[in-house]
């Protein structure tokens, strides 16, 4: 995981997803998953969230900036796992499923 200012949040958002604007959370995947070490987990990739974004959020929502990170970073990590919520289809398989992950995390 990385944390990033606005700056470069939006940059990183115009070069990778042609959006002019910053955002609260990026995931990237270089390709295939990275086989694990005996005993190690698989490097699935890189989370990138700006805490500036997600603090506005979590005041938007009348949520803590804590939980609101903890969101974004289940977010991120279900993009590395291959969910997405581009169609309603895909958004109803992979929001109510962040909701769940981060309940039973009890973050």
């Amino acid at each position: 995981m990385t944390l990033v200012g606005d700056v470069e949040m939006r940059r990183l958002n115009r070069r990778w997803r042609r959006q002019d604007r910053t955002t609260d959370v990026l995931s990237f995947q270089e390709g295939p998953l990275t086989p694990a070490g005996k005993g190690m987990l698989p490097f699935l990739g890189d989370v990138i969230i700006s805490p500036v974004q997600v603090r506005r959020q979590a005041l938007e929502a009348g949520m803590s900036w804590r939980s609101e990170f903890n969101l974004m970073l289940i977010h991120g990590t279900l993009h590395l796992l291959g969910y997405d919520h581009l169609t309603k289809r895909d958004a109803a398989k992979m929001l109510p499923l962040q909701q769940r992950t981060l309940k039973r995390l009890q973050l």
